[in-house]
């Protein structure tokens, strides 16, 4: 019976997948995915056999046709990114949006995400919060860093190794050096870090690192918040 599931997978420790998500991909007849290479780490770990295709930012309008295509005859298939939940800054938004359109069958299987791990580890509040994902480059950057630094609930950014210490500076000059931050890094790998203090002090330790590497998530306190 066709069907289309979006799968969230590891975001670095293999054995985060969920019986069920590999239960799932083993049952489908595609698995679109970010990158092949990646996922066939991932899938050859759990012994899936299924077939791989591509679904990234440069094709994702291209096999979205394609994949709902699959769906409407028949098919089951499946959608994972290279880590987390499609969707979460990460291709998936346009598929889901279209399967739902046309009134096809959607189940999510959850699954690890940055998001919430980090949160969590951050120690600081999570009742409330906002994701910003990963803010402009250049254009809009530093007007979303103001309505960071005005917000009074936790915020959430994903952010590279090499624009870190950028990222840490403009949040320093519009929040202010004694608010509340979490650098977060590589989560759930071998050297997974959460470096806690205020956006003065915390800046100025990784100002003083030689090599900056890993994946990151900046976890910001709401303007008010107090130790």
């Amino acid at each position: 019976m066709s069907h289309f599931y979006v799968i969230a997978t590891p975001i670095g420790n293999l054995g985060d997948l969920s019986i069920r998500a590999v239960e799932v991909l083993r049952q489908c007849d595609l698995i679109y995915c970010e990158d092949t290479r990646s996922s066939s780490v991932l899938l050859k770990h759990y012994n899936i056999e299924t077939p791989a295709r591509s679904f990234h930012q440069h094709n994702e309008h291209k096999r979205v046709e394609e994949l709902i295509g699959r769906v409407k005859r028949g098919e089951v298939i499946g959608l994972i990114s290279d880590a987390g939940m499609p969707g979460i800054s990460d291709p998936g938004f346009l598929a889901v949006r279209a399967a739902r359109q046309e009134n096809l069958p959607v189940t999510v299987i959850p699954g690890a995400d940055a998001l919430t791990t980090a949160l969590v580890s951050s120690g600081l509040p999570c009742d409330r919060f906002q994701f910003e994902g990963f803010l402009p480059p250049k254009k809009g950057r530093q007007t979303r860093i103001k309505e960071i630094a005005g917000s009074e609930i936790t915020t959430v950014i994903y952010e590279s190794p090499h624009k870190l210490i950028r990222l840490l500076e403009m949040l320093r000059e519009f929040c202010g050096e004694e608010r509340w931050v979490a650098v977060v890094r590589e989560l759930t790998k071998k050297f997974e870090e959460t470096d806690r203090g205020m956006l003065g002090e915390l800046t100025d330790r990784w100002k003083q690192k030689e090599k900056i590497r890993g994946e990151f998530v900046v976890v910001v306190a709401g303007k008010g918040y107090e130790e």
